[in-house]
């Protein structure tokens, strides 16, 4: 192993097609962070006929071999009791143990993922519950969004500290931005929504965030740029990322189906094919793959469970900018402003 300190733990078995598109994935990252240490928790028999039937050449890595796997049906009752020698209850394991200059990324069974996080990582101080946080596109760039799905149900106190841990991740992405923070609400008036979502808006506003804070946004201007920083209760985070997965998907197949409708309209693909090639890059969800368990006291990175090689090789990349940045002190120096 390289004797870097900073190591990323990846579980080689969670998500369609693993090992191999874990494994091609690692070697994508590999090449602009050839230095960082990866220990893979998995079948070390699968992993290695995989390794060597695809010809992969990995850096600085080391397996560790692990028998029980963890399926999409589980109950927590038994993933807690009873798949304790798995690659995400083993992977997590070793980041409690090396939480300073470590971090975790699996495309396995999220709810697996929320549960032994949040279980052998414990809670950073103050933070009551964790909150999965990821990248949107909009029209600037990106924007954060959370919680994605990690809480159905939240109170005022949760939305504040998402606020809160949505602004230490700002810090950290552009460092030299002052963040505009919206809380996602069916109307824009201060009288409107649910009580705990006006609750979170006084919280906001008697704070140090009150700088930041631009009061509630409608989920039409989620794209618009009008918003660096966006904060939801998991279930209607949940329903808006799916919601926009399903849109992005519907437009650029439709798209794809006009194109190929006639020969002027081909004509027509290539004169504007280097924009249509910006645009589905701002777009793609493969670059914007990998949701932070966010609040937990250890690093813990989501990939989605299709994603392909690429795509789990922009989660390993967050992970690493997390873990090289020092994140979860990021969110303790905030706290200590309250």
């Amino acid at each position: 192993m390289n004797t870097n300190n900073t190591t990323i733990v990846v579980d080689a078995m969670g998500g369609d097609n693993a090992p191999f598109k874990v494994l091609k994935g690692i070697e994508i990252f590999n090449k602009s962070h050839s230095n960082i240490n990866i220990l893979l928790f998995g079948d070390k028999k699968i992993i290695n006929n995989t390794l060597k039937s695809h010809s992969l050449k990995l850096n600085n890595i080391e397996i560790f071999n692990t028998t029980d796997n963890i399926k999409d049906n589980d109950t927590a009752n038994t993933i807690l009791r009873k798949k304790k020698n798995s690659s995400i209850f083993q992977g997590l394991t070793h980041v409690k143990n090396n939480k300073v200059s470590s971090g975790f990324v699996s495309a396995g069974n999220t709810g697996a993922l929320m549960i032994l996080s949040r279980l052998l990582l414990g809670m950073l101080e103050d933070i009551d519950r964790p909150a999965i946080c990821s990248l949107l596109p909009n029209k600037k760039n990106f924007c954060i969004m959370l919680d994605l799905g990690a809480n159905s149900t939240v109170v005022a106190k949760n939305l504040f500290q998402f606020a809160l841990m949505g602004y230490s991740y700002h810090t950290l992405l552009k460092p030299n931005e002052k963040p505009k923070i919206g809380i996602i609400n069916i109307g824009t008036e201060d009288h409107k929504g649910l009580e705990f979502l006006k609750e979170a808006h006084d919280l906001i506003s008697q704070s140090f965030l009150r700088d930041y804070f631009i009061g509630f946004v409608e989920p039409n201007k989620i794209t618009s740029g009008i918003c660096d920083i966006i904060i939801s209760d998991g279930y209607t985070g949940n329903i808006i990322l799916k919601t926009a997965e399903g849109l992005s998907s519907f437009i650029t197949n439709n798209l794809k189906n006009v194109f190929n409708k006639s020969l002027k309209n081909k004509l027509s693909y290539k004169i504007i094919e280097n924009d249509l090639k910006i645009f589905k890059d701002q777009i793609n969800p493969d670059k914007y793959n990998g949701a932070s368990m966010i609040g937990v006291n250890g690093i813990s990175i989501k990939s989605h469970g299709n994603a392909s090689p690429y795509a789990f090789s922009c989660a390993l990349d967050k992970c690493y900018n997390l873990i090289e940045n020092n994140f979860n002190m990021k969110i303790r120096n905030n706290l200590s402003r309250l």
